[in-house]
């Protein structure tokens, strides 16, 4: 069992720590993962870290990129005209 810090949902909920087994991907080249709940699977380096230093990068990496996101559609709907 090893500790993870899952971040695919950081932006809604939070970093969220759970203690699970790590499986390993049988597809050559494939990403180590974990079972997540009863019916996702996150995948080590994408949606889960092993350390939190890691996890909170990645939180923070995303939460500038949702900015980003939000501020181009801010232009663009104050853009248009009716």
């Amino acid at each position: 069992m090893a500790k993870v810090f899952v971040v695919r949902y950081a932006l809604s909920s939070g970093i969220s720590e759970m203690e699970t087994e790590i499986l390993k991907s049988n597809f050559e080249g494939g990403r180590d993962y974990v079972k997540y709940r009863s019916w996702a699977f996150l995948y080590i380096g994408k949606d889960a870290f092993l350390s939190k230093e890691d996890a909170i990068k990645k939180a923070e990496e995303m939460r500038k990129k949702k900015i980003t996101s939000l501020r181009k559609q801010i232009e663009k709907l104050e853009k248009m005209k009716f």
